[in-house]
């Protein structure tokens, strides 16, 4: 976009000059307590039209985990397969340190499941996984200073299983893995990272679309969507992939009414974090 939007209303204005969308889910199909039946629908109607639908998540657990919660949320189609920070993670757990210690809620420790690998206390971890906070309903990152310094005083590796920084739960904004990772790596500790906006989730996602076609696919038949600049747009953008941005997402509050943006202050904001979505749609419908 060069100073001018490429507003749309629905998905098909677009999606005919792709054979694969990439699709966020946490911010695009559902907003962690209700989906979105017009997001849904709109992939739908892209499958039905011979796209293949790939959902692209940060949620650090493993993909039929992820089926399972959007399954209950009400989310029944719109895609044909799903690719999670989890399942990329895994490669970075197990070829890590065999002592790990566990941050995060215990919903999440099917992620370990196979793995050769041994969940410790504190104080004899070699490598910290972080999927999210101990409970992400009260705590916020200040409450893990303290014990990320210690991390960082025994140079402990830091497995980041979500990069999301923050995602929407209902109308309030919940804290994840990322924001740990982030205050760790200000403190100058090593951390890992596989999710979006990193190469490794993509990498799985072309190759779960090749599979899907049956052939080798080029970057400029995909379209990624999302809601999170430094994950979905940055991730898409630089792996060389076409981005529709969601712009009723987790930076809403940035441009006015989140239905119907303040297009002025959305160009600003896009300009600002360097950004060129090909085009931008308030809600996915």
């Amino acid at each position: 976009m060069a100073g001018t939007l490429n507003m749309i209303s629905s998905l098909a204005e677009i999606s005919k000059s792709y054979s694969v969308i990439l699709s966020d889910v946490w911010g695009v199909l559902h907003n962690g307590v209700d989906a979105f039946s017009h997001a849904e629908a709109a992939l739908e109607q892209a499958r039905q039209s011979g796209i293949a639908v790939v959902l692209i998540t940060n949620a650090p657990r493993l993909w039929p985990d992820v089926e399972k919660q959007i399954t209950g949320l009400g989310v029944k189609s719109g895609y044909d397969r799903i690719v999670t920070s989890g399942d990329v993670t895994r490669q970075l757990v197990k070829e890590g340190p065999r002592k790990i210690f566990h941050l995060g809620p215990e919903r999440d420790l099917g992620l370990y499941e196979g793995l050769e690998v041994e969940l410790v206390e504190e104080f004899e971890a070699q490598v910290v996984v972080c999927t999210g906070f101990f409970d992400d309903e009260t705590e916020t990152p200040d409450d893990y200073a303290d014990m990320l310094r210690r991390f960082r005083a025994r140079n402990l590796p830091f497995v980041c299983a979500n990069p999301d920084i923050v995602v929407e739960r209902g109308h309030r904004l919940i804290y994840c893995a990322g924001a740990l990772a982030r205050d760790y790596a200000q403190l100058g500790g090593r951390t890992l990272i596989a999710g979006k906006p990193h190469r490794p989730i993509y990498d799985a996602a072309m190759q779960a679309a090749c599979e899907l076609l049956g052939r080798e696919l080029d970057r400029s038949e995909i379209l990624a969507i999302g809601d999170g600049m430094m994950t979905d747009v940055k991730g898409a953008e630089d792996y060389g992939l076409d981005i529709l941005y969601v712009s009723a997402g987790i930076h809403a509050g940035e441009y006015g009414n989140p239905h119907e943006p303040d297009e002025q202050l959305l160009a600003e904001f896009l300009a600002r974090h360097g950004h060129h979505p090909v085009a931008v749609i308030p809600r996915l419908r």
